[in-house]
């Protein structure tokens, strides 16, 4: 905490902590109420609570089929809350601010700063327009186009509705569906050689996956790509071969397994979807429980990196993965600088992304510990489990409906570190401890490797 002019300020990550904290026990209370359920019964608490943060931390994971459990009111406090957890609920608040008419103070920005990973304090609140924006035409663009589909398939207010929530859903890279309606738990299986379908679904992901800064680049210099920030260089060129890459090991991890039966350009459409929705949509459009040992590799591989800071989804983050990568290519060439794109990394960026790495896998190795002791679960099924829910992606080889109550909470609090950041969220409880004198100890060589 800090004091100035007499009033205490929480830091900005404590104010996001709190704020999901809080969207997450509005949602758990709204879901568990007899009419959000289609037998009119409420659900236990810990199964409400469980899907408020699934949806409010954009990840998919679920313990009820959404369509066949929840009346319409209940999908529509999920969408709520996917919207906003998506966007981030200071993001909603600024809206809200502006709507009113109402200053926004220095306190505010700040915590809106740190809740998009915005590069400066300066501009924030115009970041944010844009962002608004970005999402409305991206989602509504989105709905246009999938509701060609549904509106011809379940008639036109149902349809209408359809396309709206996936198109939510698939922009925030939440992993909630409706296809229930076919046949519970199938996610997109239905629609698994659908170009329309797969295309526009794969399309939200991507632009809901870049982060919010990148768009803004975009926006700014337009056409001219060789004037774009070296953080949207990455992003974007890590992507495209992270989708590239990934579509082709799949392809041939699955040729003859889930991909058997698909002609060459179906194979090729579905190893495309199941490159993009793991980095971090959730959704599937084949059995993920069936896929070989290769496939279940990459797709934990791919949920690990995900998408990129300041987006809707998880993961280690794209830039992550770079500075690693550009870490060990310097080191090979025995050089001191991190260099891409002729701009040299700032010096910190390997120090914090050493951290994220380490806190990351280690909340990964203690809920998947915690998974396995508390109940005997399948090694391969809790790993894949444990990955997802962190890296906020929802992708499931069907271990979540049997989990115990202990399990689940596990698995509540992996999607909620993932979803504020891991990094983030120790910060949030250490942030108070006394800083070090700048003194330094004397030096002394270990050996590695």
């Amino acid at each position: 905490m800090k004091t100035t002019a007499g009033k205490t300020m929480l830091h900005p990550i404590r104010i996001i902590v709190l704020g999901f904290v809080a969207l997450i026990l509005f949602g758990s209370v709204l879901l568990v109420l007899p009419f959000a359920s289609r037998n009119g019964h409420s659900i236990p608490y810990l199964d409400a609570l469980f899907t408020s943060a699934s949806a409010a931390c954009v990840t998919g994971l679920v313990v009820y089929d959404t369509y066949t459990q929840f009346t319409l009111f209940g999908q529509l406090v999920i969408l709520l809350l996917i919207q906003i957890g998506g966007l981030g609920f200071m993001t909603i608040a600024t809206l809200a601010l502006m709507v009113a008419r109402r200053k926004i103070g220095l306190t505010e920005r700040r915590v809106l700063s740190e809740a998009i990973s915005a590069f400066q304090l300066g501009g924030v609140v115009r970041l944010v327009k844009r962002i608004l924006i970005c999402t409305l035409i991206s989602e509504g663009t989105g709905a246009v186009l999938l509701s060609i589909r549904f509106c011809s398939q379940f008639g036109f207010w149902r349809g209408a509705y359809y396309a709206i929530f996936h198109s939510v859903s698939a922009f925030c890279n939440a992993g909630f569906d409706l296809m229930g309606c076919y046949a519970p738990y199938s996610s997109f299986v239905p629609y698994q050689t659908d170009i329309l379908i797969n295309l526009t679904m794969m399309a939200l992901i991507i632009a809901g996956g870049l982060g919010f800064v990148v768009w803004d680049d975009i926006f700014e210099k337009r056409r001219q790509p060789l004037r774009y920030k070296l953080h949207t260089k990455i992003v974007l060129i890590v992507n495209a071969a992270l989708i590239v890459a990934g579509t082709l090991i799949f392809l041939f991890a699955e040729y003859d397994n889930t991909l058997a039966g698909l002609s060459g350009g179906q194979k090729l459409l579905v190893s495309l979807f199941h490159s993009v929705t793991p980095r971090t949509a959730g959704f599937n459009t084949i059995d993920t429980g069936a896929m070989t040992g290769g496939g279940t590799a990459l797709t934990i591989i791919l949920m690990i990196i995900g998408a990129s800071p300041g987006s809707t989804g998880g993961g280690l983050k794209t830039t992550t993965f770079t500075v690693f990568f550009l870490a060990t290519v310097a080191y090979l060439r025995n050089t001191e600088d991190m260099n891409a794109f002729q701009r040299r990394l700032e010096k910190d960026a390997l120090r914090r992304a050493y951290g994220v790495a380490t806190i990351y896998s280690g909340l990964v190795a203690a809920g998947f510990i915690a998974i396995m002791l508390a109940q005997d679960t399948p090694f391969k099924d809790t790993l894949f489990e444990s990955v997802s829910a962190i890296s906020t992606v929802g992708l499931t080889t069907g271990l979540t409906r049997i989990l115990n109550s202990f399990s689940k909470g596990v698995l509540i609090l992996l999607m909620f570190a993932g979803r504020i950041g891991s990094l983030s969220l120790v910060t949030a409880f250490i942030e108070h401890l006394p800083r070090k004198a700048n003194l330094r100890n004397p030096e002394e060589k270990i050996i590695i490797g």
